[in-house]
C-alpha cells in the first residue's frame, strides 16, 4: 500500500516528517528547482486513465474538488468558491485492496493525521523561499519549525469528503538498452481524503509556532534575517 500526502502533494517533501527526530542536524537538503515544484503539483493521474469510481462510473463524473485536484493541484481546489477563506489538504493512498483503503479513509483523523499534511506544507513553503540549502538559510529554525508543525494541533479542521477512483496503470519497463521488456496493463485503486480548515485559524497557529520556534533557537545574523523575512511573507504562496 502506498500512502501519499499532498499539501500539495502531493506527496511529501523529500525530508519525511517522521524521520526528523533521527536525522542529523548536519544533513543538508538541496533546494528544488521550478521543475521539482511543478512535479509536486502533478499527482501523476490522468483523467483519461480512470476506469472506475466510487459511484460506479468511469471518468465521466468526479466530484468537482477531485477533478480540479487531478488537473491543477491544491491551488486549483482552493480556488473553488466553496473553499473561499479556507486552506485545503488532500491525503492520497493507493493500493489494490479496496477494503484496506476503505478502513484507512474511515479512520483518517483530522486530529491525528492532519499534522503531517500541515508540516509537509510548512516545509514546502520554507524550501521554496530559500535561496540556499534550507539548513544553511534558516539554521536550526528550519528543522525545529517542521517538527513543531508536526506536533501541533489544528482545531476546526473538517474532513469534507472521501472518494476513490480506479485507474489503469502501465508496468512498462526498459532494459539497459532502453528496450521495453514488459508492457502489462494493471489497475490501481486510489483513495482521496479532503480536509479543509479556515485560513485565519491555521495562519494564527503557524504564526505563533514561528514566533515560538524563532525564540527557541540560536541563529547567525544572516539566518535571523532570513527567518524574519520568511515570517513576514510566510503565507504568500502557502
Amino acid at each position: 500500500m502506498k500512502i501519499f500526502f499532498s499539501a500539495a502533494v502531493f506527496l511529501l517533501i523529500p525530508m519525511i516528517i517522521i524521520s526528523c527526530a533521527s536525522r542529523s542536524l548536519n544533513t543538508f537538503i538541496p533546494v528544488p528547482d521550478e521543475t521539482y515544484f511543478n512535479t509536486q503539483n502533478n499527482i501523476g493521474i490522468e483523467i483519461r486513465d480512470i476506469i472506475g469510481t466510487k459511484d460506479d462510473t468511469q471518468s465521466g463524473y468526479l466530484p468537482a474538488w477531485l477533478s480540479f485536484y487531478i488537473i491543477g493541484g491544491l491551488e486549483a481546489v482552493e480556488n473553488l468558491y466553496r473553499f473561499n477563506d479556507k486552506y485545503v489538504f488532500i491525503a492520497v493512498n493507493e493500493s489494490d485492496n479496496l477494503g484496506a483503503l476503505n478502513r484507512w479513509a474511515e479512520n483518517f483523523s483530522t486530529v491525528n493525521d492532519l499534522p503531517m499534511l500541515a508540516a509537509a506544507r510548512v516545509e514546502k513553503r520554507m524550501i521554496s523561499s530559500a535561496s540556499l540549502y534550507p539548513d544553511d538559510e534558516y539554521g536550526l529554525f528550519y528543522e525545529r519549525m517542521v517538527k513543531n508543525a508536526y506536533n501541533s494541533e489544528y482545531p476546526g479542521a473538517v474532513k469534507e469528503d472521501t472518494y476513490w477512483i480506479k485507474t489503469k496503470a502501465n508496468n512498462e519497463t526498459s532494459n539497459e538498452q532502453g528496450e521495453t521488456t514488459d508492457n502489462t496493463p494493471s489497475e490501481a485503486i486510489v483513495f482521496f481524503v479532503l480536509i479543509s480548515i479556515d485560513k485565519q485559524t491555521i495562519q494564527t497557529i503557524i504564526t505563533d509556532l514561528a514566533a515560538q520556534t524563532a525564540a527557541s533557537v540560536t541563529l547567525t545574523r544572516n539566518q535571523s534575517a532570513a527567518v524574519n523575512r520568511l515570517r513576514q511573507t510566510f503565507f504568500d504562496g502557502f
